[in-house]
């Protein structure tokens, strides 16, 4: 789960007061200061009474969160994230089906965690979809192992101004007696929904 708050901020000498995420890949800044950090680019994290220290890159930050606040969120930024394999339910005996074009690095190397990419036999789908109609025809092409209860991680991109977003995912697959079970964020660009074959009553 992610973190937020309203604060001041010293951006490399430039202060506003802001609004930040701490999300499981980046750090958001929104308001005078608009950032989106990966939360591998934040380097010497440290308290100073206050303020939540770092830098991003050769630029100096300091976020005035309070002292409790800040502890807090230096501890979050030190503790190391969960594998991505491990969060799609990807380890070294799942055979993977993946549909559609994977460019992301994160998940490129999630899935070289799987025993082997395959159409035949697979125990999960990874599909990356980017338009509705993409996402109706990773549909049609993966119908027969859905039917079958294998589940598939509809992975998209973060963030408004996309043609495909959550809402619109879910409904389709609900539509399609599909139920969303999981979330996962994949890195800074992408996002994943995990579906299975809804339980009869």
């Amino acid at each position: 789960m992610g973190r937020e708050a309203i604060c001041k901020c010293d951006w490399a000498g430039v202060t506003a007061e802001v609004k930040v995420l701490l999300e499981p890949n980046e750090m958001i800044v929104r308001g005078d200061i608009r950032k989106r950090v990966p939360r591998t680019k934040l380097h010497e994290v440290k308290v100073q009474s206050d303020r939540l220290c770092f830098t991003v890159g050769r630029e100096p930050v300091q976020l005035f969160l309070g002292s409790t606040a800040a502890v807090s969120w230096a501890k979050a930024i030190a503790t190391p994230l969960p594998a991505l394999a491990r969060k799609l339910g990807i380890t070294d005996k799942t055979i993977v089906r993946t549909i559609g074009s994977i460019h992301d690095d994160a998940l490129k190397s999630a899935l070289a965690e799987a025993a082997r990419i395959s159409e035949r036999g697979a125990d999960l789908i990874v599909a990356c979809v980017d338009t509705p109609e993409s996402l109706r025809a990773t549909l049609r092409e993966a119908k027969a192992q859905l039917s079958k209860g294998v589940p598939i991680w509809m992975v998209y991109a973060k963030g408004p101004g996309h043609s495909l977003n959550e809402s619109l995912i879910r409904s389709l697959l609900r539509s399609n007696g599909m139920m969303d079970t999981k979330v996962a964020s994949v890195s800074a660009e992408l996002t994943a929904l995990r579906f299975s074959l809804r339980k009869s009553d």
